[in-house]
């Protein structure tokens, strides 16, 4: 279940965001909003994904205003995409986002989130190496599923 204060913080930081821009403030923009945010906090969606589900409950709207949002989602902090490997770019809420590092089954492809205080410590360790304030980092780490009868495997 989503949390409706966070979803309407969102909206807020997106409207002025909006405004700041000068761009059109539409019900749809802000639809995306309430479709990415009701997701659970660690799910991964791609725009067909968000498009699907979105027509399944009744919007409508083009791929395009979903791709166009996103992007716009991202530059104001309320959306953070991803790039794993092969796959189409992947969306996920920032608005409550803790940094998180990622797996990705080659296999099944399932994502699973993940934090380790020592990747902190190679950071810090680095930064001091490079003699740089590190102020991000992304981790991915790819293997293959060893789970039996893996309901994700895709079909042969």
């Amino acid at each position: 279940m989503a949390d409706k204060s966070i979803i309407e913080k969102a909206k807020k930081i997106f409207e002025n965001y909006l405004v700041r821009q000068g761009s059109r403030k539409t019900p749809e923009r802000f639809s995306v909003i309430d479709e990415l945010y009701a997701l659970p906090q660690d799910e991964h969606i791609d725009v067909e994904g968000l498009f699907l589900r979105m027509r399944n409950n009744g919007y409508s709207i083009s791929r395009a205003t979903i791709y166009n949002t996103l992007d716009l989602l991202v530059e104001c902090g309320l959306a953070v995409k991803h790039q794993f490997k092969d796959k189409v770019a992947l969306y996920e809420q920032a608005l409550t986002y803790k940094h998180h590092d990622h797996y990705v089954c080659n296999q099944c492809r399932k994502i699973l989130e993940f934090s380790d205080q020592r990747i902190n410590l190679i950071k810090e360790e680095m930064g001091n190496t490079f003699s740089a304030n590190i102020t991000s980092h992304s981790l991915v780490l790819y293997g293959d599923c060893q789970i039996r009868d893996c309901k994700n495997l895709p079909m042969h």
